[in-house]
């Protein structure tokens, strides 16, 4: 089996973005669906929902800057490269090729961070938005006390100045992958992955430069993308289209009122939690699919 059929039915193609070109699959008739992937993994997580969500969408499936078959450029001193505002201008570009001016948007992990920061930042262009497992980059650092900086204890390790978690991830990459994957699930195993999708996860910790992309997006999120939410905050400013927070029952964030949060954020939020670990959309796709679809079609 290879990547492609995971996806039966879609397409595949390269399309410029704001400063780096982005890779997709696109398949599916209706209205336009983004699905943006988190860390440490590319548009493959989707695998499993993308086929159920195109007969309703025109889906499309895109690997973030840095990740997957994306480029991946050279950060700057600021890390603005790697902010999340930087990688939702990549995918605005990309939809707008498309033929695609107003789309909903579901985002896992570091892509959840992409989408509301889209539907911050232009919510003429986001008609809704989903946010799988995760709070706000602003919430999390709020809360990391003993027990979170253990579960998180990447958000550290990868900020920190170059070149340093990127030799040290460098020495066994693909161990790095794995351990991180495993240890966020419900069952603490690779068990719910397939194969194909777990080899092209582990692909990218053989590439360096793709290492340290990945390490400048965890930088961003400890400068200019936590500026970003405290700023907003701040202001007052909340997130406009509608959105939905689904996540994992044992998923990452420290907190059993999900949702609560984010209507803090939001000024239309719902949610729901599920029978999962972090990786929603791959451990216990029907159940994502069921929360998500209700969400998605409401007119």
């Amino acid at each position: 089996m290879t990547t492609t059929d995971l996806f039966p039915g879609f397409g595949a193609e390269t399309i410029d973005g704001d400063g780096a070109r982005i890779f997709c699959r696109v398949g599916g008739e209706g209205p336009p669906l983004l699905l943006i992937h988190g860390f440490p993994q590319t548009h493959m997580m989707w695998h499993r929902v993308a086929g159920p969500l195109a007969e309703h969408f025109t889906t499309v499936a895109i690997d973030l800057r840095g990740y997957g078959r994306s480029d991946a450029p050279p950060d700057d001193d600021a890390h603005t490269v790697y902010s999340k505002r930087a990688m939702g201008a990549d995918l605005r570009t990309v939809m707008a090729h498309l033929g695609y001016e107003r789309f909903r948007v579901v985002g896992h992990d570091r892509g959840a961070r992409v989408a509301y920061r889209m539907a911050y930042d232009s919510p003429d262009i986001v008609d809704r938005v989903a946010v799988l497992d995760i709070l706000p980059t602003a919430e999390y650092w709020d809360r990391l006390d003993h027990d979170f900086g253990i579960a998180i204890y990447h958000w550290m390790f990868l900020a920190q100045p170059p070149p340093f978690p990127e030799r040290l991830i460098s020495g066994d990459g693909r161990y790095f992958c794995d351990h991180s994957i495993a240890s966020w699930t419900k069952d603490k195993s690779l068990d719910a992955f397939d194969p194909v999708a777990l080899e092209d996860y582990r692909a990218m910790f053989d590439d360096p430069a793709r290492i340290a992309a990945m390490c400048a997006d965890y930088r961003a999120g400890a400068g200019v993308d936590l500026e970003l939410d405290v700023a907003d905050r701040g202001a007052g400013r909340r997130i406009a289209p509608p959105l939905i927070d689904i996540h994992g029952r044992i998923g990452l964030a420290p907190s059993n009122a999900h949702t609560d949060v984010w209507k803090r954020w939001a000024s239309d939020a719902s949610g729901v939690a599920i029978q999962s670990g972090h990786f929603v959309a791959e451990e216990n796709p029907q159940a994502t699919l069921d929360a998500l679809l209700p969400f998605l079609l409401r007119p």
